[in-house]
């Protein structure tokens, strides 16, 4: 565990990412606030991280790390699927994502045309919206990062302004996926589940008896999307296909599969 920041760290850092964001934003490079200062506006939960997220499109990744570089900071694209970084001064970095480490959320226009705009470290700037942050966040189930509670905060603080049809449109034919958080949601939080739409919860659920009997894809494994390493044995001994894979109906190459999976071991 990281110790509490002193004061005047905490503000140099700061500056850090207000520079980050002004170099970008300058240059008319569209970017989104997302990690823990977006998950504080939504839920009044605030985290001190050493990194700052940044959401943008893929088509303007080369040009956001070109301005960063010529500021001085140190750039890589981390993972060619979802993520680059730029790194400053004491390890400080800020992550520019224009994916997820699924490969199933990639940010496009949509993420723009309905961002809430929001006052970041003294700037006006729009943020990740809240229905994105789930759809991202509902994937995440490792051993040792799972972000149930992450989803359940957002659900709490914003169910009732949430666009729930949008919301259902990301997940695509993954929607068992938002039910199974509805679900906890409504454990986690009984006194609240009026924050999710009642009819909208009887559709999924109904889909789910409706399609219960029908036969499956044929040795898909969708536990990949949850998580990177648990069903590598499934994979490797089990016959089983790995669902990030655009053959298989994901957003991965088989390498970028590969060197994502490497990460943990």
């Amino acid at each position: 565990m990281s110790l509490p920041a002193s004061a005047e760290e905490l503000r140099q850092r700061q500056a850090f990412y207000v520079q980050c964001m002004d170099v970008l934003t300058a240059a008319r490079i569209p970017v989104l606030v997302g990690g823990a200062y977006a998950f504080n506006q939504y839920t009044g939960i605030f985290r001190d991280t050493k990194d700052f997220d940044l959401f943008i499109r893929r088509e303007h990744v080369d040009a956001a790390l070109g301005l960063l570089a010529r500021e001085g900071l140190n750039t890589e694209i981390t993972y060619t699927h979802w993520l680059a970084k730029a790194w400053g001064p004491y390890d400080w970095f800020i992550d520019l994502i224009y994916g997820s480490g699924n490969g199933v959320c990639p940010v496009d226009e949509s993420w723009f045309e309905h961002a809430p705009q929001a006052e970041v470290l003294g700037r006006k700037i729009p943020l990740v919206p809240p229905e994105e942050m789930i759809w991202q966040k509902a994937f995440i189930l490792e051993r040792d990062r799972c972000d149930v509670a992450d989803v359940a905060h957002v659900i709490r603080g914003c169910g009732e302004s949430l666009d729930w049809p949008r919301l259902v449109r990301r997940f695509e034919d993954r929607w068992p996926v938002l039910l199974s958080q509805l679900i906890l949601f409504s454990f986690i939080f009984p006194n609240d589940r009026k924050k999710v739409p009642m009819e909208l919860l009887h559709m999924l659920v109904e889909r789910f008896r409706a399609e219960a009997h029908l036969p499956g894809d044929d040795q898909l494994c969708g536990g990949t999307l949850l998580s990177k390493s648990q069903f590598e044995s499934d994979l490797d001994h089990g016959g089983y296909r790995d669902a990030r894979i655009e053959q298989s109906g994901g957003g991965m190459t088989p390498e970028e599969a590969r060197a994502w999976t490497v990460l943990q071991k």
